[in-house]
């Protein structure tokens, strides 16, 4: 029972209740602070790092699962506290029963979807261990790596570096991460976080340990469903029965699950329900597509393609079947130049953040046309993406 999303809720109601009181907490993107039900997890991640409790670093390690089975939501809950303890000289991270070692651990975490460049790597690493501003521009890769070395040198801390989404299309391949990795000091230890199997990537031959994650629990993933609604909606318009529709459709992925109780939320809002139907959740079942695609990726993406992507969902089937089409489409709604636009949709493709189905032959010469459908459900992007705009774009 979350006492205190059940308080804010009170506090956000008015003399007219409505549905939803806020879409945040259902985004599959959004990850909370304290993950349901991972507590066995989180032991054996601890069993892990437990080094660094006595002032030493782990060994490399490699945490490796399927999409959705709450991998990043564990490892960036963990790794904040971590810190937030390390950085509160009033709060001691060691039990009364350990010296306190002098040498200070410091942990940081890599979203290598945000941050593929080897630039942008070491400038994450070092802007997150120094107070000083660190330029984005007028300094090279080179100097950022120097200055990491400079600073872990000087003050004698070690670093834990946890590297999520490895291996992921449009993420950092295993291999130029670990080119990355060999020009760290010793003073780092790296947690890679990925899904591919250990035995399919180089990164394990330098790890002493793989961690499994397996997919949740149904009757967890349930809890999940409820805890987030719990957060978001109006009281009682997730039932459990829905919930635990919800759960069997998604089989353990998370991400899926969230994403189909989103769409339903948003259609059973705009029709104006008070609770989400059985209609609203079959509905959020058809439009959440095959393989679909983490949302995290999405929101990764950089600020034009989403801009793009944005445009491409609103467009009706006959502006998106082809290339070509869509480019003049996207471009009617946009301030990007139709090259950029053509450039940034086959890029995507090519990722599979959108695919081209391929026209039935119609008996004429030439290659038939492609027709551009988002591999991620638009719904949710086109919500979310609004509400990020309306905020700060």
């Amino acid at each position: 029972m979350d006492i205190e999303a059940m308080i804010r809720r009170r506090q956000r109601q008015d003399d007219e209740s409505r549905l939803v009181e806020e879409y945040e907490p259902l985004s599959p993107a959004t990850h909370v602070e304290e993950p349901t039900d991972r507590g066995r997890l989180l032991e054996r991640l601890l069993d892990h790092v437990d080094p660094v409790f006595d002032g030493h670093l782990p060994p490399h390690g490699y945490l490796y699962g399927p999409k959705g089975a709450g991998k990043s939501a564990v490892v960036t809950a963990l790794f904040a506290q971590l810190e937030r303890l390390t950085d509160d000289p009033t709060t001691a991270i060691y039990t009364t029963t350990r010296v306190r070692p002098t040498r200070l651990v410091r942990f940081v975490y890599v979203d290598t979807r945000r941050h593929t460049s080897e630039f942008a790597f070491f400038h994450t690493l070092l802007d997150a261990i120094t107070d000083e501003p660190i330029p984005r521009h007028g300094i090279s890769t080179e100097t950022l790596r120097s200055r990491l070395h400079r600073q872990l040198n000087t003050t004698g801390a070690g670093l834990l570096l946890a590297v999520d989404h490895v291996g992921e299309p449009g993420s950092t391949a295993a291999e130029a991460l670990f080119d990355r990795f060999s020009a760290l000091p010793s003073s780092v230890s790296w947690l890679a976080v990925g899904r591919t199997d250990p035995a399919e990537t180089m990164l394990t031959d330098y790890t002493a340990a793989a961690i499994r994650v397996t997919p949740y629990r149904h009757h967890v993933l349930v809890d999940l469903l409820l805890r987030r609604a719990t957060s978001a909606l109006d009281s009682g318009a997730l039932d459990e029965d829905a919930a635990v529709t919800v759960a069997d459709w998604a089989s353990g992925d998370a991400h899926d699950a969230l994403t189909a109780l989103f769409v339903a939320t948003d259609r059973a809002a705009r029709a104006d329900h008070r609770t989400i139907t059985d209609r609203d959740i079959a509905a959020a079942f058809e439009a959440v597509p095959p393989d679909c695609v983490a949302l995290g990726r999405v929101f990764a993406l950089p600020e034009n393609k989403q801009t793009v992507l944005r445009a491409l969902v609103d467009l009706d089937p006959a502006d998106r079947e082809s290339v070509t089409v869509a480019t003049t489409a996207v471009a009617d709604l946009t301030d990007l130049a139709e090259g950029t636009i053509k450039r940034y949709l086959y890029e995507l493709a090519a990722v599979g953040i959108v695919d081209r189905v391929q026209a039935p032959e119609n008996g004429e010469s030439g290659r038939p046309p492609s027709r551009l459908e988002p591999k991620f459900p638009p719904t949710v992007f086109r919500r979310l993406y609004d509400l990020e705009v309306g905020k700060d774009r």
